[in-house]
C-alpha cells in the first residue's frame, strides 16, 4: 500500500496553499464580517486563472484531470483560509459540475461543464426545498412536459451560489406518483432564463460570505435538450453526486482542523499564565493531542476513500462515514481550540471564533449526521456484513 501523494498532487497542494496565504487569508475576516460575496468572486476569478475550478474534471472538458484526490487536496487547502470560499467552490465543482459529469451527455458536458471547469461560469445545485431537506424525495417543484420544453414551477431553498450562479442543476418532479423511483428529473438551468429569480439569504450563523439563496421558478421553460440524464432518473444523479460531495466536504473539514491546531499551538506557546507558556500545562497538551489524533483519523479515511473513488468504486457508505465522522470531529476540535484561546477565542475579531461558527453547519448540510447514519446502516444491513 502506498500512502504517498504523487509529485503532481504535492505540487497542487503547494500551489493552493500559497494561493490561500496570499489571496484568501488576508480577506477572510472581511468576507465574513461584510457578507462580502464580491470578494469571493474575485478570489474565484484568480483561482480560475490557475485552473483551480477544474481540478477533478477530465482535460476534454477543460479540467486538470486530477480526480477526487486532487479535488480533496484543493478543498482542504482552501478551508485553511476561509470556509465561505471553500463552500462556494464546493457547490460549483462538487455539486453542479459533478452532476453534469455523472449524468450529462457528451454535448451537455462540452456545452456546460467546460465553462464551469474553466471558471467562465459559476455553478449551483438546487435540490433542497422549504419542505424537503433530509427527506429529499419529497421535493415539490413541478416539471411539466410541454412540447419541446418542460415548464418548472416551485421554490428551492438554501441554495449555495444560487443568486450568483450562471448554471444551476435543478431537480423537479415529472411524475408525482413515482417520485424518487422514476419520477424526479434533473435539469440544467441557465439563470438568465425568464421565470427564474433568486433572493439571497444573508443572516446566517456561519459561512456568512457565501451566497445562500431562495430560488423561485415561475412558469420557467427549460428545453428538453437540458434534461440531465434520463427523464425520471434525476434522483439517482442527485444521490450519486452527494456521495462524492460528502467526501469532499469531509476533506474541507481537514483543512480547517489543521489550521485550528496551528493557531492553537502558536497561541499556547506565546500565552503566559502563572509565569510560563500555557503550552507547558498538561491540560493544554492533552487537548492538542486529542485534536491531532482526530485529524489523523480524518485524513486517513478521507484520502483512502478518495483513492477508492478514483479507482471507480462506488462510495455511498464510505462517503457517508467520512462526512459523519469528519463533521463531528471538526466540531470537537474547534471547541477545544476556543477553549485553548480562552476569552480571545470568543471575540469576533479572532479567526477561531469564525471557524467555530462556520463549523456547525457541516453536521447539517448535504445530509445531516442522522441521515449519514441511515445511509451507513442501510448499506450494512443490506449486505449483512462490514
Amino acid at each position: 500500500m502506498d500512502f504517498n501523494f504523487t509529485e503532481e498532487q504535492t505540487m497542487l497542494r503547494d500551489m493552493v496553499r500559497k494561493f490561500v496565504d496570499k489571496e484568501v487569508k488576508p480577506v477572510a475576516q472581511q468576507i465574513d464580517k461584510e457578507h462580502n460575496v464580491d470578494l469571493i468572486k474575485g478570489i474565484l476569478k484568480k483561482g480560475a486563472e490557475l485552473g483551480l475550478l477544474g481540478i477533478p474534471f477530465p482535460e476534454a472538458y477543460g479540467g486538470a484531470n486530477m480526480g477526487e484526490t486532487g479535488y480533496c487536496v484543493l478543498l482542504e487547502e482552501l478551508s485553511r483560509g476561509c470556509a465561505s470560499t471553500s463552500v462556494t467552490v464546493g457547490a460549483h465543482i462538487g455539486l453542479a459540475g459533478t452532476s453534469i459529469l455523472l449524468g450529462g451527455s457528451e454535448e451537455q458536458k462540452k456545452k456546460f461543464l467546460t465553462p464551469l471547469a474553466q471558471g467562465e461560469k459559476l455553478g449551483a445545485y438546487a435540490l433542497t426545498e422549504p419542505g424537503a431537506g433530509s427527506d429529499a424525495a419529497n421535493i415539490q417543484l413541478s416539471a411539466v412536459e410541454d412540447g419541446d420544453d418542460y415548464i418548472l414551477n416551485g421554490t428551492k431553498l438554501w441554495i449555495t451560489n444560487g443568486d450568483i450562479a450562471d448554471i444551476v442543476v435543478v431537480y423537479g418532479v415529472t411524475n408525482p406518483e413515482l417520485r424518487a423511483k422514476g419520477g424526479i428529473t434533473a435539469f440544467i438551468v441557465e439563470t438568465d432564463t425568464p421565470g427564474f429569480s433568486a433572493n439571497r439569504i444573508e443572516d446566517k450563523m456561519g459561512l456568512r460570505g457565501s451566497a445562500t439563496s431562495e430560488l423561485v421558478f415561475q412558469d420557467m421553460r427549460v428545453p428538453k435538450a437540458n434534461v440531465l440524464g434520463q427523464v425520471g432518473m434525476g434522483f439517482v444523479i442527485a444521490m450519486q453526486t452527494l456521495d462524492e460531495s460528502r467526501l469532499s466536504l469531509a476533506a474541507a473539514t481537514i483543512g480547517a482542523a489543521k489550521e485550528l491546531i496551528a493557531m492553537s499551538v502558536s497561541f499556547a506557546t506565546k500565552r503566559i499564565a502563572f509565569n510560563r507558556p500555557i503550552a507547558q500545562f498538561q491540560a493544554i497538551q492533552f487537548m492538542i493531542a486529542e485534536m491531532t489524533a482526530e485529524v489523523y483519523q480524518m485524513e486517513s479515511i478521507v484520502y483512502r476513500t478518495a483513492w477508492m473513488y478514483d479507482q471507480g468504486t462506488k462510495i455511498p457508505r464510505e462517503g457517508a462515514i467520512c462526512k459523519l465522522f469528519c463533521s463531528e470531529a471538526l466540531d470537537r476540535i474547534v471547541d477545544k481550540a476556543v477553549q485553548i484561546h480562552g476569552g480571545n477565542g470568543f471575540m469576533g475579531e479572532h479567526p477561531v471564533e469564525r471557524f467555530y461558527r462556520d463549523s456547525r453547519v457541516n453536521r447539517i448540510f448535504e445530509g445531516t449526521s442522522e441521515v449519514q447514519k441511515m445511509v451507513i446502516a442501510e448499506d450494512v444491513l443490506k449486505k449483512g456484513t462490514y
